[in-house]
């Protein structure tokens, strides 16, 4: 059975407490929806980048983010990863807001399928490995670490998932999900996309305890900005059956919270910003509209113009900037066309 060493250090609580605080705060304030779908562009763009990024993907994150919007057809496999990453961030976005899945070996699966899909063959896509693998040092190039044999992969990943879902509730969500994805790269139960799947499964896992880091922000990219720290602290130097029950998960465990809290103060920052700038500001004529509404539960267009001079095509401009900034909403049709703040 997985039976993790790690300790509640004081750098460990310490974390958790102030990521508790730092979602807090984001989820109690008002962001405008233009911001929030501005910043889930980013997001999505930097975790593609970040994650193919620290396997050794070359592409700067301009070119990822002209491929995500492109997707154009016929591709090499540094655009093929990026793609592949990206499908299998919506894939699983959308089963989270469906909650439609389990948090299974199935699910890790059609995971790595996904991130593997037209780059390694077919019959190692999407199955556990069958075969000896070893990893090599990212600089040398020299094997550094020897993972357990093939033969055991299937009841070490069983009992993975097995203590990740037996420990929900009892545990804090964030240790769970930092215990899952260290031990998945020791386990390392795929030829290829091993650390992709890890990443893209870590978020679901973050996903269940209400950090949802595939909307606002991207903790692989964090890891990116020093891919040797990243790999340090994350992986192994060794043989497994030498070292797997040595393994002290509480550096790591400190080191997953340091970059949740980096990426979270990183968004909050950049929210801050958007939030400023003058395209998302809002002008007095806009607070005359919130004002009334607020007052009189709706507002039509010849309401505002009793209060306003501004002319007409003006003010349908200052209608659709509140809507885009999601703080009212349109309902009728024509002349019964009326304004209310959004729900």
């Amino acid at each position: 059975m997985f039976k993790p060493n790690f300790t509640v250090s004081p750098h460990l609580l310490a974390n958790i407490k102030r990521i508790a605080q730092l979602v807090t705060e984001l989820n109690n304030r008002h962001f405008p929806e233009i911001v929030l779908l501005d910043l889930e562009r980013k997001a999505r763009a930097v975790s593609a980048h970040s994650s193919t990024s620290i396997e050794g993907n070359p592409l700067p994150l301009t070119e990822v983010k002209r491929i995500m919007k492109y997707a154009p057809e016929h591709v090499r496999d540094s655009e093929r990863e990026v793609l592949n990453y990206n499908q299998a961030l919506d894939y699983l976005n959308k089963l989270l807001k469906e909650k439609s899945y389990s948090f299974d070996l199935k699910l890790i699966l059609s995971t790595q399928k996904m991130v593997t899909a037209n780059l390694i063959s077919k019959s190692k896509s999407g199955h556990l490995r069958q075969e000896p693998v070893f990893v090599n040092n990212p600089l040398t190039r020299k094997p550094i670490y020897f993972p357990p044999d093939h033969s055991d992969v299937q009841r070490l990943m069983q009992e993975l998932v097995g203590y990740v879902n037996s420990n929900k509730g009892k545990l804090d969500p964030l240790i769970v999900a930092g215990l899952f994805h260290k031990q998945f790269v020791i386990i390392h139960p795929f030829i290829d996309g091993n650390g992709r799947t890890a990443r893209l499964a870590t978020k679901m896992l973050l996903a269940r305890m209400g950090l949802d880091t595939f909307n606002l922000f991207s903790f692989e990219n964090y890891y990116n900005q020093n891919v040797t720290k990243y790999f340090e602290m994350v992986g192994l130097v060794g043989n497994y059956y030498d070292l797997k029950d040595k393994v002290d998960f509480t550096p790591w465990l400190e080191y997953f919270t340091d970059g949740i809290i980096d990426e979270l103060l990183r968004v909050s920052g950049e929210l801050s910003k958007s939030v400023g700038a003058p395209e998302n500001s809002l002008e007095p004529h806009h607070k005359i509209i919130i004002d009334y509404i607020t007052k009189h539960g709706f507002i039509k267009d010849k309401d505002y113009a009793l209060l306003t001079t501004r002319a007409r095509p003006t003010r349908s401009l200052d209608f659709n900037k509140l809507i885009k900034l999601g703080r009212i909403e349109k309902q009728g049709k024509g002349k019964a066309t009326f304004y209310r703040l959004k729900q």
